[in-house]
């Protein structure tokens, strides 16, 4: 539980009865991720997602389903599932049309309802979200999926439709670039890390990037001129996993002509959601700019084949496993991108 910047509190609360469309999962990890460090921090309050306290915390989870309510029909007791942090009404039309991660009555899982940095989490609208986990993916991997991964997948995948031998620059090293990167490489595509730190841009190489770039002391025309010499003339593609000024701006400057810019990064509370933009270079360029959130449940199945069949291993971008009392520690240390690559919490 907690309050905003202030350190997590472990604390007892009641056990979570189902509602009718509802099951109880006993959580068997959970990821903490830069989204739970926004919410902490007070980011979004200005789009109205202000939590009542005491809040639990967590979106990124997978476990066993301990209770089914009477409404439920594709999960019984003791299945092993893996649960979007969009949740979906099952009824508007993004949902109708398969794009539930976008529903016009979303439930953000860990942010509007209670999350999952706790023994059991219930999950409201279970038959339209859910999705089950194969017994050769532990928790702590299904985890690491949570939003960072499959956002990513996502948007590499299904929005930016990324090809083999297509340069892709990728704009901050953190979980959700990480996660790009080895994605991209799984493709066949040419992925470059930009990061100010050389420990990652270490871990983007295992992870696949061909190329990186420490962009520490450049401005934003210096970076895109070195994407430009790495990419033999623009990036075909770009990504910004931070969501910020200084990330957002080289990475649309670093596209060739008609380029793809995929922005998975949220602003802090100090921009409320508004970046200034090279306009001028997107129309003469042509560059398309396309957002990723979340996934659609019913891409999961696609996902989990590939990681069951080895072709992806979102297991190597876990960094660290810790029980829930190092989680404040662990969201304390994203204030200064002192984290690196996935952390999960598996042990309660």
């Amino acid at each position: 539980m907690f309050e905003n910047k202030k350190p997590l509190v472990i604390g007892d609360y009641n056990y979570p009865e189902p509602d009718l469309d509802e099951v109880v999962v006993k959580v068997g990890a959970t990821g903490i991720c830069r989204s739970d460090w926004h919410y902490w921090n007070g980011d979004w309050e200005w789009m109205g997602v202000v939590p009542t306290f005491p809040h639990i915390l967590g979106h990124e989870m997978a476990g066993i389903v301990e209770q089914v309510g009477p409404d439920v029909r594709k999960f019984k007791k003791g299945d092993r599932v893996v649960v979007p942090f969009a949740l979906g009404c099952g009824k508007c039309r993004p949902c109708s049309e398969g794009h539930q991660n976008v529903c016009e009555n979303m439930i953000p899982f860990g942010f509007t309802c209670m999350g999952s940095f706790a023994e059991y989490a219930s999950i409201p609208r279970a038959d339209t979200n859910l999705a089950l986990l194969p017994d050769s993916i532990s928790f702590s991997t299904a985890a690491s999926l949570g939003c960072r991964y499959m956002t990513s997948y996502h948007g590499v995948v299904d929005q930016i439709r990324l090809h083999p031998g297509e340069s892709f620059a990728v704009f901050g090293a953190g979980g959700v670039g990480m996660a790009a990167i080895q994605i991209a490489s799984s493709l066949g595509a040419l992925p470059i890390a930009v990061d100010i730190d050389d420990n990652k841009l270490r871990m983007a190489e295992d992870m696949g990037a061909i190329a990186t770039l420490n962009s520490s002391g450049m401005d934003v025309y210096e970076i895109a001129d070195r994407i430009n010499e790495l990419t033999d003339g623009g990036a075909d593609c770009t990504l910004d996993a931070l969501g910020i000024a200084s990330t957002c701006v080289p990475a649309i400057l670093s596209l060739r002509q008609r380029g793809r810019h995929l922005q998975i990064g949220l602003t802090t509370g100090d921009q409320a959601g508004m970046t200034t933009l090279p306009t001028d270079v997107i129309v003469t360029k042509e560059i398309q700019f396309t957002g990723s959130f979340g996934m659609p449940p019913h891409r999961y199945r696609e996902l989990l084949g590939l990681i069951t069949s080895g072709k992806l291993h979102p297991e190597k971008l876990v960094t660290r496993k810790v029980a829930l009392e190092e989680a404040s520690s662990v969201l304390e240390s994203m204030t200064s991108y002192n984290t690196m690559g996935t952390v999960v919490i598996d042990r309660f």
